[in-house]
């Protein structure tokens, strides 16, 4: 299958692994890239640049194929070193990034001059054009169906697929519930030139996460998230559990008056423990709408 992101990414099947906090290691984007889709690795997951580097040489080993690295721009009490990230990118000889959060353009030129491509996620038309004017390449355009966070719009994919192929120049993914076949031929027909897929892809027996997170995320339909921090304009589709119930109960009580301390140990620090040790109920993590369409085991409700 050819479209604009295969072409431009070098790819034989228009389908990205996203970048996603303590799944994205090599392993898991050597294997999707191996199978023709395009891998990222996740690059804050690496504590500091030099590990970025060591990550970025042990997916090389294990794939010769096209790879990205995702960076994500978010307000931090302690800003990470992007430049020294985007060093170890591109003494890495990686050609791909995806970039997330607020806008790249001030880390664009060092990315560009080394011919990087660079794919934004949005989750707005408007965001989407302003990705394009700044010479983002492509974007992933995130459906209110997405897990973590989907704008403040409420916007679903059946509206804001369309919309962007109506406005954009760049070639852009469709992101957010994508799961299947079935997701690809939507996505198409709806102008996308390829899709992102997420919470697939932590389910699969390549993602180095728990076992316990792949069944939470198998055992779950689409009606199974919840939308946390809305109040906090932060909003974040989570998976329900003992935790989230949780922080809505903290958010249900202090109303207008909540503050990201009331909830920050339900909600920060916890991937680690979450991904890696298996303590699913430990607080929100980010999980998307799909797990419904690519569970077929499951007996249908009467």
């Amino acid at each position: 299958m050819k479209t604009a992101i295969t072409e431009m990414f070098g790819i034989r099947h228009p389908i990205i692994q996203g970048g996603m906090h303590f799944v994205g290691f090599a392993q898991l984007a050597a294997a999707v890239s191996n199978a023709g889709g395009l891998g990222i690795i996740t690059g804050l997951t690496q504590k500091t640049p030099e590990l970025l580097a060591k990550e970025i040489t042990r997916c090389r080993e294990m794939t010769d194929k096209p790879f990205g690295v995702n960076l994500t721009f978010l307000p931090a009490l302690k800003t990470p070193p992007y430049p020294e990230y985007i060093a170890a990118i591109v003494e890495g000889g990686v050609k791909i990034v995806e970039t997330a959060g607020r806008s790249p353009e001030q880390y664009l030129p060092p990315l560009k001059r080394a011919g990087i491509k660079i794919i934004h996620k949005c989750t707005s038309v408007r965001h989407s054009l302003k990705a394009e004017r700044i010479g983002c390449d492509a974007v992933s355009v995130d459906g209110f169906e997405c897990g973590g966070h989907p704008g403040e719009d409420d916007v679903p994919n059946m509206i804001l697929l369309p919309r962007a192929a109506d406005e954009l120049k760049i070639p852009f993914v469709a992101s957010g519930g994508m799961a299947d076949g079935r997701s690809l031929v939507a996505a198409l027909a709806l102008g996308a030139a390829g899709m992102n897929m997420g919470t697939r892809f932590i389910a699969t027996q390549e993602a180095p996460v728990h076992e316990k997170v792949k069944q939470a995320i198998v055992a779950a339909t689409e009606l199974d998230t919840r939308l946390i921090m809305r109040a906090l304009r932060n909003t974040e589709r989570v998976l329900n559990n003992a935790g989230v119930e949780q922080i809505i109960e903290i958010e249900r009580d202090k109303g207008a008056g909540l503050t990201f301390a009331d909830i920050q140990e339900r909600v920060g620090g916890l991937y680690p423990r979450i991904m890696l040790k298996g303590e699913v109920d430990a607080g929100a993590w980010s999980c998307g709408m799909s797990p419904a369409l690519f569970t077929t085991s499951r007996p249908s409700p009467n």
